[in-house]
């Protein structure tokens, strides 16, 4: 459903360091990447190209397929099908040991019975490296085409670790004697020091506190800059992915949903999930009159938006900080229903035009409090509709349909018969969920809620795998179970499109 991303290159998307052409190398690339577990696509048909030396951040809830995608690049699972290059060479069936590429994991996994200088030092100490020419014409070293690191070249790269993540002092220490942010420190140190040409950070400062994590994020910043390498980052925190990344990948279900900078995409998203998902957003529904000018709650606006058709259905994207509050010139009136103190703004919520605005101000309003709300043409982002009503393609059985291996009665047949192949259409409002799943035709779990002013659209993944959006004035949580309603009048029939190439031999 809606409009998936077919491929996300990052090289066509960052500005910074376009003049290096060392910048425009790509040094991984996911070509048509599929993992399914247990019946259950969790990565789907993944594109994407990273460069060289960029600090990538795959964003995304749980269960959006991010952190497998991570472990695919590492080598940890084996893509169902699927193509994973590195610097243009195919290792989707390479081992991990072989791949250059190292992981820093929320847990640490640090050896309790070493040392700080031992849990560092641990894979330097079986690696093996290309012994020189000079070398080879030493006894010891004879015929050898590799050998281990000496103690002395262990030592230098374990302190000089150890510095880069500001701890050189600390190489004689227990690690469970570290605090959290030093144990992560040491885990980073670990995966640096045997020279990875990409870091993987698989949600690397989940267990710190607020504090510790945000001086984290300046850390691995300061360190993604002396070393120049390429970081892959995994989060569900968007603030921490627009704090740290040059890159930003959206992901939902398996699918990235967009691709680009952090500005990118803050202030052009593509899509009403980006939008919801990526800061605060007022989402409204609204309809294209012109290049320029779009129409919603019933008023025209300025916007800088152009190429859409006439009267297109659009969701309107406004940021609570490009809502301006004055006294003159006002082009909506609205109440304040609520203020909360944010530490240098207040959250205001205000109802305007029967619509629930969020608004972010430097002047605190008391409840019941009148304001005019003034809106700035480029504080206006207009969005295509993902999609405007479920579409299914079935066939008819009896005075039913299939939808999802389960079948729907419809009332108007509209002419079809037995055995006929249809499009079965169903409007978002059309749909009813209810708390109590054994009130349904079929269970569910909520996979997704964006609140659009005056109502919830949801999205539902029915019990056979069938995805579902529902309009509803009720907010559901994430993974709730519901119950799916759909009366036989709100499902409408119509034939299956003709391909061109059968209508070319009807012809």
């Amino acid at each position: 459903m809606g409009q998936l991303m077919k491929e996300a290159t990052i090289t066509q998307i960052r500005g910074a360091n376009s003049n290096s052409k060392k910048g425009l190398e790509k040094i991984i690339e996911l070509k048509n990447l599929v993992k399914v577990f247990d019946k259950e696509t969790v990565v789907d048909n993944v594109n994407l190209s990273i460069r060289k030396g960029d600090f990538v951040t795959l964003l995304g809830p749980s269960g959006c397929g991010k952190t497998t995608i991570l472990r695919m690049i590492a080598g940890f699972e084996t893509p169902t099908s699927g193509t994973i290059l590195i610097e243009g060479k195919d290792i989707t069936a390479v081992p991990p040991y072989k791949r250059n590429i190292n992981t820093v994991f929320q847990k640490y996994a640090l050896f309790p019975h070493l040392n700080v200088f031992n849990n560092i030092a641990f894979g330097l100490k079986l690696k093996r490296i290309p012994t020189t020419d000079a070398e080879r014409a030493t006894k010891k070293y004879k015929n050898m085409e590799t050998r281990l690191l000496t103690n002395a070249e262990i030592k230098q790269k374990v302190n000089d670790a150890l510095k880069l993540v500001n701890l050189a002092d600390y190489g004689h220490r227990d690690v469970e004697s570290l605090s959290g942010g030093q144990q992560q420190r040491i885990a980073i140190a670990r995966a640096l020091v045997n020279e990875p040409r990409v870091l993987l950070l698989d949600e690397p400062l989940g267990a710190l506190d607020l504090k510790m994590r945000k001086e984290m994020q300046a850390e691995l910043r300061r360190m993604h800059r002396e070393l120049g390498i390429t970081f892959i980052y995994v989060t569900h925190d968007q603030e921490e992915a627009l704090t740290m990344s040059d890159v930003i990948v959206v992901m939902r279900d398996g699918v990235v949903q967009q691709v680009g900078s952090p500005k990118q995409i803050y202030d052009e998203p593509v899509n009403a999930y980006v939008a919801d998902f990526v800061g605060e957003s007022n989402i409204i529904p609204g309809k294209m009159l012109a290049d320029l000018r779009v129409k919603f709650l019933d008023r025209e606006f300025v916007c800088v938006d152009k190429g859409f058709d006439k009267n297109e259905p659009v969701d309107v994207v406004i940021r609570p900080e490009d809502i301006e509050i004055t006294d003159t010139g006002a082009q909506l009136s609205g109440e304040v229903i609520s203020s909360v103190f944010k530490g240098t703004y207040y959250d205001l919520t205000v109802i305007a035009n029967n619509y629930e605005f969020y608004v972010k101000s430097y002047k605190d309003y008391e409840s019941g409090a009148k304001i005019g709300l003034k809106i700035e043409p480029n504080g206006i982002h207009i969005m295509e509709r993902e999609s405007l009503i479920n579409e299914y393609r079935t066939s008819v059985s009896g005075d039913s349909v299939l939808i999802g291996g389960k079948e729907f009665t419809v009332a108007n047949l509209n002419g079809f018969e037995n055995g006929d192949e249809v499009i079965a259409k169903i409007e978002f409002s059309a749909v009813e969920l209810t708390d109590d799943e054994e009130n349904g035709i079929v269970g569910g779990n909520i996979a997704s809620s964006i609140y659009k002013g005056t109502y919830y659209q949801v999205k539902v993944w029915m019990d056979n795998d069938t995805a579902l959006v529902v309009d509803t004035p009720d907010e559901w949580d994430d993974n709730d179970r519901v119950g799916i309603l759909i009366k036989p009048e709100n499902i409408t029939l119509s034939p299956v499109p003709q391909k061109e190439d059968d209508a070319d031999e009807d012809e």
